[in-house]
């Protein structure tokens, strides 16, 4: 009987920003909540590019619910914006300026151990006075139901509690989601897959090799052929004292080309184009990797059930068309306006109009518009038809499309400037590929230099992770250890590769009655928990229990 649990007003799962901004929204307007975060302290579970933006347009934004969030939670202020097209020493470079402002109040550089703890810490005083707080190292594995209806959480560590509404931001691998049937793993080309490596600087040498002021930080794109073929680019940003130099590619993309997420990034890093900017020395802090959904495909139209409503990742709002990268901005807008819909309804006494009341809002505030753009559905896709997408890189790469592409000149960067253009950017080779490549080659001149960077080898680059291994409680099971299901996830995972033996997946052949099989097998010590492997193989995935895994200093 759920009479016999635990009851809150509210419970807030996860405690990254949309979560945050959810439980702050909740707890000024005096409702009892209760936020649960799986992690030993919010942030070491989560990584980022990454920027968190304050949009003009939007109703919420983080720096209104959490005064001093700018001074004590984020890094720089991102003043300059800049893609760079590249074909082998060929660079050409833009000035995004414009679309960087467009809507923008301000960007900030962040770091999400930094960041999240700081937000749980403000959430926790704020909650505590409602009767509820903030509780670490808890894993919520499912939702509590009575019959049919949803009712509240399960978790591994408590009891059972019952909710009036249960705001789910546990992340791109949300298990709430899964359990009420609002989200599945079931596509690759539903997400991207980030790789980060956060690289240390001496003091000044942001200043100096970036020409910027003190308080002041740049943001830089890359696309072309650095990466393989494989469609997506890359990242740097600065940050106070380190830079968070990363890859972001489409999912689908990485399992077709057999394509290894730390060559891609080390591709970058290697770049002559780099070599001023990282030094003679180079100092990797930290390596990661996460899940992002396309919201263009995934953002969901309708993010709740009975009394469990999605915001973030959790919910596929994760903005990522062309050079436009906006996802934590639209997790806090989420966050709060699902909060102020559970206001909203209970004001009315009818809490269980909280869902309903949430959606209309993403649409009224024009959120929904911005995850999954009109423009795309209509015109972007079709883009992406087979025949129509080998026509337009065909043509791209024609002598008439170069032809054009010169004609174009500086030009050009008015169309990577331009909103519209990039919100109906087709998901194929042509644009993060093809194009930036021939504009490197049309109107690009090449880069001196010699980068002397030497990435660490991936058995360094995990062993240096923080774990808190489950002894007997794996978090991931092969269901078909055949490499024909699961093979892809040596290649695909970003502590794995395809000649390196020490990491989560690794292919071997077994002989078994005179025959040999290929197959795959899985330690899931040094595992980052990025889910990549529940989409590309044959997996049970679940988040490992509280406080176990691995745990991000940075994130």
């Amino acid at each position: 009987m759920t009479d016999d649990y635990e009851h809150y007003e509210a419970v807030v799962v996860g405690a990254g920003p949309g979560g945050a901004a959810a439980a702050a929204t909740l707890a000024r307007n005096g409702v009892e909540t209760l936020v649960l975060e799986r992690g030993v302290d919010a942030g070491s579970k989560n990584v980022s590019g990454g920027l968190i933006y304050a949009e003009e347009s939007s109703p919420y934004t983080i720096d209104e619910l959490f005064p001093g969030f700018r001074e004590e939670a984020s890094d720089r202020e991102v003043t300059e914006h800049y893609i760079h097209n590249v074909a082998g020493r060929e660079v050409k470079t833009f000035d995004l300026g414009e679309l960087h402002h467009h809507d923008t109040e301000w960007a900030d550089s962040v770091l999400r151990r930094k960041m999240d703890s700081w937000l749980a810490r403000e959430v926790h005083e704020m909650t505590r006075e409602t009767g509820g707080g903030l509780l670490t190292e808890v894993r919520v594995n499912g939702l509590l139901r009575e019959g049919a209806e949803i009712v509240g959480v399960t978790c591994d560590e408590l009891d059972p509690i019952e909710a009036d509404v249960i705001i789910a931001a546990d992340g791109v691998n949300s298990e709430l989601a899964r359990d009420a049937g609002l989200m599945d793993w079931e596509e690759p080309d539903e997400w991207f897959q980030g790789v980060k490596a956060v690289v240390d600087m001496p003091e000044g040498a942001i200043e100096g090799r970036f020409d910027v002021d003190g308080d002041e930080g740049v943001a830089h794109l890359f696309s072309g052929d650095l990466f393989e073929n494989v469609r997506g680019g890359g990242f740097l940003y600065t940050n106070d004292e380190s830079l968070s130099i990363g890859t972001v590619f489409h999912l689908d993309s990485i399992a077709d080309e057999r394509a290894e997420p730390q060559e891609l990034l080390d591709n970058l890093l290697t770049h002559p184009l780099l070599t001023d900017w990282l030094g003679g020395e180079y100092d990797e802090l930290e390596y990661s990797a996460k899940l992002v959904p396309d919201s263009k495909k995934v953002a969901h139209p309708s993010p709740y059930r009975d009394r469990l409503l999605l915001v973030g990742d959790a919910a596929g709002q994760m903005q990522a068309q062309g050079p436009i990268i906006k996802g934590m901005n639209h997790a806090v807008t989420a966050g709060a306006l699902a909060a102020e819909a559970f206001v909203d309804a209970r004001s009315r006494g009818d809490t269980d109009a909280a869902g309903e009341r949430y959606v209309a809002k993403l649409e009224a505030e024009g959120v929904m518009d911005k995850l999954r753009p009109t423009r795309y559905r209509t015109l972007g896709k079709l883009g992406e038809v087979g025949p129509v997408a080998s026509a337009m890189d065909a043509v791209t790469d024609s002598v008439v499309g170069r032809a054009a592409i010169s004609a174009l000149g500086d030009r050009a960067e008015s169309l990577f400037n331009s909103p519209f253009l990039m919100g109906m950017l087709p998901d194929t080779r042509m644009g993060y590929v093809t194009v930036p490549t021939v504009i490197a080659e049309e109107l690009g001149e090449p880069v001196d230099g010699l980068n002397t960077v030497e990435p660490p080898e991936l058995d360094d680059r995990i062993g240096d992770l923080t774990y808190d291994v489950d002894e007997g409680n794996p978090h991931i099971e092969l269901r078909d250890n055949a490499f024909a299901a699961s093979g892809t996830a040596v290649t695909a995972c970003p502590v794995s590769a395809e000649d390196f033996g020490g990491g989560c997946y690794r292919d071997e052949y077994v002989g078994t009655n005179g025959t040999e099989e290929h197959v795959v097998s899985l330690d899931t010590q040094p595992c980052v928990e990025c889910g990549t492997c529940a989409v590309v193989a044959d997996t049970d995935w679940t988040h490992p229990r509280g406080g176990k895994g691995v745990e991000y200093e940075r994130g």
